[in-house]
């Protein structure tokens, strides 16, 4: 396995993002679209998740495909994004045809980022707008860091981030990984800046330090985060074709790289999220052993894709955490 071209998830053909920020309020909206309708799941394993949609991804409901998967901040002001994504998807003739009318699939799920040190009094619910400008700069590049769904985040004791990676299987296949990382857990060992996730680093894409020399395996948790205030969101790519039940096989099995990149992991007060995604493009040979491969991807993606978002988090006013930067410089 290699990581593909731009090391970003939409090294996936026919996969599009968009960010939109809005830096006074410290918050934002990430949204990945495709060309066409694409197969989706999701598998849930925080205690305090907050979603739209996402029962419809089961694999016995009757839609199959989804038009646009939506991560956003606000808590749950945050899930009117998919509204407005929904919204402009419909105008654009998209979605689910129901006698007619079009109705398009938008499930999202949101992070707590209403304690970050940004205005928060809005007198009228800014995520709809947000959504739309989100989808609307839905392109193959994108930034990382402070930007869209991971603009206010938070993780530990550091900033959190937009965060994203991708590598190539043997077989061709693609695999990518996005990723809002707002986790009451820590991606960094103890006070240190090597990264829980330095095992997996390919090349020096979050600084290259490789692993700590040393920590406590044994040590607890110290947890800042009150119920609810928490939550690492992800979606995980490929161009491989999956049916719902796989492409909910392939989220779960993501999960081991949350668990490998943020320490404590899958808490109560987290409400960790992955979607999955299958545009469809290349058949699976083996239905059980190139599952096996791309969860296994998808893991070590999800792991890198965490460590990146916070390395490239970047500081603004009124910031109630440090970022990475300055921890790697012993400020």
């Amino acid at each position: 396995m290699k990581p593909g071209k731009q090391n970003l998830i939409t090294d996936v053909t026919g996969i599009f993002v968009g960010n939109a920020s809005d830096t006074q309020i410290k918050t934002g909206v990430t949204v990945l679209t495709a060309d066409a309708p694409f197969v989706a799941g999701v598998h849930i394993m925080g205690g305090a998740p907050g979603t739209r949609e996402t029962q419809l991804l089961a694999p016995d409901k009757l839609v199959q495909e989804v038009d646009a998967l939506v991560l956003s901040g606000g808590s749950a002001f945050g899930l009117d994004a998919a509204s407005g994504v929904a919204d402009a998807l419909r105008g654009a003739g998209r979605g689910y045809d129901v006698g007619g009318q079009n109705v398009p699939i938008v499930p999202g799920a949101i992070l707590f980022d209403l304690l970050n040190g940004g205005d928060k009094g809005w007198a009228d619910n800014p995520y709809k707008a947000l959504g739309q400008s989100a989808l609307s700069d839905a392109g193959a590049t994108f930034g990382l860091g402070s930007v869209g769904a991971g603009t206010g985040a938070t993780c530990g004791r550091l900033k959190g981030g937009l965060g994203s990676a991708s590598v190539v299987l043997d077989s061709g296949i693609t695999v990518g990984a996005l990723v809002a990382v707002n986790a009451l857990g820590d991606v960094t060992v103890d006070d240190r800046p090597n990264f829980w996730a330095a095992p997996w680093e390919a090349g020096e894409e979050f600084g290259g330090l490789g692993p700590a020399t040393s920590f406590d395996p044994m040590a607890e948790p110290r947890p800042e985060a009150r119920l609810g205030e928490a939550t690492t969101i992800a979606i995980i790519a490929t161009d491989a074709a999956l049916t719902q039940a796989q492409a909910t096989r392939l989220a779960t099995a993501a999960h081991d790289g949350m668990a490998r990149a943020i320490v404590p992991s899958h808490t109560p007060l987290d409400g960790d999220l992955v979607f999955a995604a299958a545009t469809g493009a290349i058949p699976l040979p083996d239905p059980v052993f190139d599952a096996l491969r791309l969860g296994h991807a998808a893991s070590i993606c999800l792991a890198r894709a965490i460590a990146r978002g916070v390395y490239h988090a970047t500081p603004t006013a009124n910031d109630v955490l440090p970022c990475w930067s300055s921890l790697s410089s012993g400020q």
